[in-house]
């Protein structure tokens, strides 16, 4: 790794500037590197290691699913209890995994800012590239799973089902990089925000149906952005699924907003993050 990173040798008397081709092959190798150490150091010190990362949502998923089925959970949508909340799942552990675990990228790999060329923006990328490689293959065993077991998880409107992950992804790989930097600074925050996720999750309609329950509550769920994701999933499975709370630029500004935040704060707060 330490060759990937290495820059290359310039003749003595050169100039210091590097062509846009230059800098970019250089920031490819520091990717590469930075992906690689990741996903040795992240399980058991081995590449094979990685393959932990979608089961874990997987399992998770899977769990749920089996309780619900056990104690006779009855769906509200369909007649498929499996499928039902799988589509809420999805988004809302798509959210808390990558999160969650993009929050730890800058504390575990601060050792790579021994090397030079290697920014902290680099660290947080790659473990964000890294976490939604693992929901993608999540995703699809999941899917694999469901037809396994009857179900068909063939969406009445593919484009809205697409349209609620995608920005469900933007929004943790925003909050994933606010989280890094506050960590990074503050390390107890790391647990702080662990234990949100299980807010996010509750608020978040995806374990449980929230629309029996009293309006007042589900408008204080509605605050939660992944609310609006899991609610934007269902209604691209289920016509007439109640929408009224849905609302979809709330969703998408909170995504780009957090993004903006995080990159924001990653580029103001570089030296106390370096200093702590």
């Amino acid at each position: 790794m330490t060759e990937i990173l290495a820059e290359p040798a310039r003749p003595a008397g050169s100039q210091s500037t590097i062509t846009i081709a230059d800098a970019l092959k250089q920031k490819r190798n520091v990717m590469h590197a930075v992906v690689l150490r990741d996903i040795r150091s992240r399980f058991f010190d081995h590449g094979l290691g990685f393959l932990i990362v979608p089961l874990m949502p997987l399992g998770h998923m899977i769990i749920l699913l089996t309780v619900y089925s056990v104690v006779g959970k009855k769906t509200a949508f369909g007649d498929d209890l499996n499928l039902f909340f799988a589509t809420g799942l999805m988004p809302a552990i798509s959210f808390m995994y990558v999160s969650r675990f993009m929050s730890i990228s800058l504390l575990a790999n601060k050792s790579m800012m021994a090397f030079p060329v290697v920014r902290l923006l680099d660290i947080v990328i790659a473990r964000a590239f890294l976490e939604l490689i693992g929901i993608i293959l999540a995703g699809t065993l999941m899917v694999i799973v469901l037809v396994s077991l009857g179900s068909d998880p063939t969406p009445r409107d593919p484009g809205e089902v697409l349209l609620a992950m995608v920005f469900v992804l933007i929004f943790a790989l925003g909050m994933g990089i606010v989280a890094s930097v506050i960590t990074a600074i503050v390390p107890a925050f790391a647990m702080v925000y662990g234990l949100s996720m299980i807010i996010y999750y509750l608020s978040s309609g995806a374990p449980i149906y929230l629309h029996t329950w009293p309006e007042q509550i589900v408008y204080w769920c509605s605050w939660n952005p992944v609310f609006h994701a899991v609610e934007w999933m269902r209604t691209g499975y289920y016509l007439g699924y109640p929408d009224q709370s849905l609302d979809k630029g709330y969703l998408i500004a909170c995504a780009f907003g957090s993004l903006a935040i995080g990159l924001i704060m990653e580029r103001g707060l570089r030296k106390q993050m370096l200093a702590a």
